[in-house]
């Protein structure tokens, strides 16, 4: 099983002068390190508008620093908004293949849709129409990657003519694309498409095993067809996050993050909202009160009560059950609500130290084993897709020029020569 972290960028109010640059910095220090301490994913979202949800509206830029940084661990967007009025395609084409090549092959696009009102409203999306404008888009920015040129396109969502999209990426035929998930129907939708699925829900290892099944049934099934130019068979789902040899202890430090996470994902969908004006640290710590220790006792006596969150026991516990569930990937998720940067270092060199080492030891392997067990519904699932007619040469259209050259050369006196030798 392959582990990953996650960023929100989280930053509850009060905010001081510089707190949107130190939370940056401390996410790039941490993605430095999770990539030294062999963590094999980083994913950041993209969200707009959403306070002290989500400050992380421009990924592809952090994503970028990330690979500057960084050696071996894959960037992922997780997700990029993909509908044309958040990104046009070709824009999302482009900033992957580039991220792509800056990382030596390392980009991963995840895509979705965006759920608030702040969002869509925000950006003039009908939201009943969201997710089949988000499919429509992957599919041409999997075309547009791989085609030279790209033969244009005129759907019901967006028109662009033929126009060759450049840079192409590093990884042939395209990074491989993930969809962002949240029950059950979603599974099977990412699984028909032939994409790998990002569950980002809290799901006990129960739950996470039906998820799987459904996602592997699909892929193994003619529902499969796939919308990219390859199959991405892997189900990666999140986990809170914090290791500590007190339980307590450990409990102490995440738990509050991790219950503000739920609280204001809740509340993005279900609480009137005032931009720029939010309370939603404040409204969690009214509602919740002085419980903390309270909160710890409890749950210091079942280390079920936090799952991922507790001793490095307690913790590996948690994760050989996801492994059975059959799950691929778990992503923890540590930047949450006010969790220090320090104690978030620590945790994972915890992981890193004392319970990354055996499940390393056996991902090339599992891999390898799942790969050819699915290669013949991988083969049949790739030719049931209508794939897009490249143009031949004599039908590629002819961008006529804006000017004549002798109009262009009267127009510059004196720069004859200089135009000749361009």
């Amino acid at each position: 099983m392959r582990f990953g972290v996650f960023y929100e960028l989280q930053l509850p109010k009060p905010w001081s002068e510089d707190d949107e640059h130190r939370l940056v910095h401390e996410a790039l220090d941490q993605i430095t390190l999770a990539d030294q301490l062999g963590i094999d994913y980083a994913w950041a979202v993209e969200h707009h508008f959403l306070d002290e949800y989500s400050h992380c509206s421009s990924p592809e830029t952090l994503l970028a620093a990330a690979a500057a940084r960084t050696k071996t661990i894959k960037l992922g967007h997780g997700i990029r908004q993909v509908i044309p009025q958040y990104n046009h395609p070709a824009r999302t084409a482009e900033t992957v293949s580039m991220l792509d090549l800056v990382s030596n092959g390392r980009a991963q696009l995840g895509f979705g849709e965006g759920a608030t009102r702040m969002e869509l409203h925000g950006f003039n999306i009908p939201a009943k129409e969201k997710r089949a404008m988000a499919i429509d888009a992957v599919e041409q920015i999997a075309n547009m990657m791989t085609m030279t040129p790209y033969p244009g396109y005129d759907g019901p969502y967006f028109s662009m003519p033929a126009r060759n999209v450049i840079p192409k990426p590093m990884q042939k035929p395209h990074p491989p694309l993930w969809m962002a998930c949240s029950n059950r129907d979603t599974i099977r939708i990412a699984a028909s498409l032939g994409v790998g699925a990002l569950a980002f829900a809290f799901v006990n290892p129960e739950e996470a095993k039906h998820w799987a099944d459904i996602y592997y049934g699909t892929i193994m099934s003619d529902a499969c067809v796939p919308v990219g130019h390859a199959v991405n068979a892997n189900i990666a789902m999140v986990s809170s996050f914090s290791i500590h040899p007190d339980r307590s202890e450990a409990i102490r430090r995440g738990q509050d993050g991790f219950e503000f996470f739920g609280y204001a994902l809740a509340s993005l969908v279900t609480k009137d909202t005032v931009p720029g004006r939010t309370t939603l640290w404040r409204d969690f710590h009214d509602i919740r009160g002085n419980k903390t220790e309270e909160i710890v006792r409890t749950a210091a006596l079942d280390p079920q009560y936090a799952a991922g969150i507790g001793t490095e026991d307690d913790v590996r516990r948690h994760l050989y059950e996801f492994e059975r569930a059959g799950v691929d990937q778990v992503i923890l998720l540590q930047q949450a609500g006010r969790n220090p940067h320090d104690q978030i270092v620590e945790s994972m060199h915890r992981f890193a130290e004392g319970i990354l080492p055996e499940f390393k030891a056996k991902a090339d392997a599992r891999e390898q084993a799942k790969a050819e067990r699915l290669a013949p519904f991988v083969e049949a699932a790739l030719k049931r897709k209508t794939w897009m007619a490249p143009l031949p040469d004599e039908a590629i259209p002819v961008i006529r020029a804006s000017v004549t050259r002798e109009k262009f050369v009267s127009r510059r006196p004196g720069k004859v020569a200089q135009n000749e030798e361009a």
